[in-house]
């Protein structure tokens, strides 16, 4: 499927190696709270270190826009991905990410040593891919790059993009070829029937995947607020729900092309509805359940209903091949998630193969202790997105072809 130069392909021994990973990982009081990032990239790391590179780590952390931000340091992942690799990651602490520490800290490496650079987006030309800061990146190593960022893979930044053109072998790391190979045999050659699953907010978000997606799927579900504005469309009377007035044309064509092409559309035959937007964590709302179809002018949709999670779990216990990618209803709040919870439980209840596209469903899949079950969640909830519309990533592109 992915026709490039993996770490498998390159001789990394006595080389000084730019690895990209993905560690924009959530940070609460300097404290990592969720490190499935770190423990995605570990195998890539530990295949570099065994065999004989000196590895020079490299990542973005939030949205420093350019400039320093000691909250947005990633002292604290050099830290944690020391105890994680039981080895000492060496942080080079500079604001210019590229600096005197950096320089200093790979001249001293030894064969199986790893140094972390500083937040990449500290600088302002990172984002705009600016051809100064990716060849002082390059500069760092010995013509090698490994890019194991999926989480970045659909943005053309210096450190996955404009690195890659200035080494002699840019590949891929293991965690960037898993994502691939499970996105990617998804969507071009799933095994039949091939159930896509998709939710959140906004139709806007989505509308080159649910287009694609009706191609290549079996059955598409559409969940979360994007489900109203379908149901406006289809002439259903939607309260106060989350509506995007511009798209509803698009969703009047989106069930013809479904029609056409003989694919299942479902949508929700029932909702839950509430009075007003609840706070995530208030256990006490008051909830009505409602037909599709009859829905009070003065209620907002929050959740699909009983009746649309088991019709949802029964398409699913068909499937042999699941996406899901974007929640049913407001999950963050516990009376509004057993829609998400549904589906959630169905995928860990089937065989098929179970691909969860990274964002808020990875979260919900997570949080309700359902991770394991799952065959791949995706750690790149924009670039999953990207892959499932069918478009080219700019960080897969850029590594060097077999």
């Amino acid at each position: 499927m992915l026709n490039k130069m993996s770490v498998d392909d390159i001789n990394v021994k006595g080389k000084r190696v730019l690895c990209r990973c993905d560690f924009n990982v959530p940070l609460k009081d300097g404290k990592i709270t969720d490190e499935n990032r770190l423990v995605a990239a570990l195998p890539t790391i530990k295949k570099l270190i065994a065999d004989g590179g000196r590895v020079i780590l490299c990542s973005h952390l939030g949205k420093p826009k350019g400039e320093p931000k000691p909250e947005l340091s990633l002292a604290p992942v050099a830290v944690r991905l020391s105890e994680l690799l039981g080895q000492e990651v060496k942080f080079a602490a500079d604001p210019e990410v590229v600096g005197p520490n950096a320089k200093a800290a790979v001249a001293a490496m030894k064969d199986g040593d790893v140094v972390l650079l500083e937040n990449t987006r500290y600088r302002k030309e990172e984002t705009k891919n600016g051809e100064e800061f990716s060849k002082e990146l390059a500069s760092l190593c010995d013509g090698v790059f490994v890019n194991d960022a999926f989480g970045t893979a659909h943005r053309a930044h210096c450190s996955n993009v404009g690195v890659s053109s200035l080494v002699d072998v840019a590949a891929v790391g293991y965690l960037m070829q898993k994502e691939i190979d499970f996105l990617g045999n998804a969507v071009e050659n799933p095994v039949r029937p091939f159930v896509a699953i998709l939710g959140g907010a906004k139709v806007a978000d989505k509308l080159n995947v649910i287009s694609n997606l009706l191609e290549k799927c079996d059955t598409l579900i559409i969940g979360g607020g994007m489900a109203y504005t379908f149901q406006k469309a289809r002439g259903f009377e939607i309260g106060t729900s989350l509506c995007d007035d511009e798209k509803i044309d698009y969703c009047k064509e989106m069930m013809d092309k479904a029609e056409k092409l003989g694919k299942k559309l479902l949508l929700p035959i029932d909702t839950v509805v509430t009075a007003e937007f609840p706070n995530p964590i208030d256990a006490e709302i008051e909830t009505w359940v409602v037909d599709a179809d009859k829905m009070p002018a003065d209620k907002m949709g929050m959740d699909i209903g009983p009746k649309t999670a088991a019709m949802y779990a029964d398409a699913v216990k068909s499937a042999k091949t699941v996406v899901w990618n974007g929640p049913m209803g407001v999950f963050e709040n516990p009376i509004l998630a057993k829609g998400t919870l549904a589906v959630a439980q169905a995928l860990a209840d089937t065989d098929a193969t179970t691909i969860i596209g990274g964002g808020d469903s990875a979260a919900a899949v997570n949080q309700m202790g359902f991770g394991d079950k799952m065959s791949h969640i995706s750690t790149g909830g924009g670039a999953s997105l990207e892959f499932l519309e069918g478009k080219e990533l700019p960080g897969v592109a850029a590594a060097t072809d077999k």
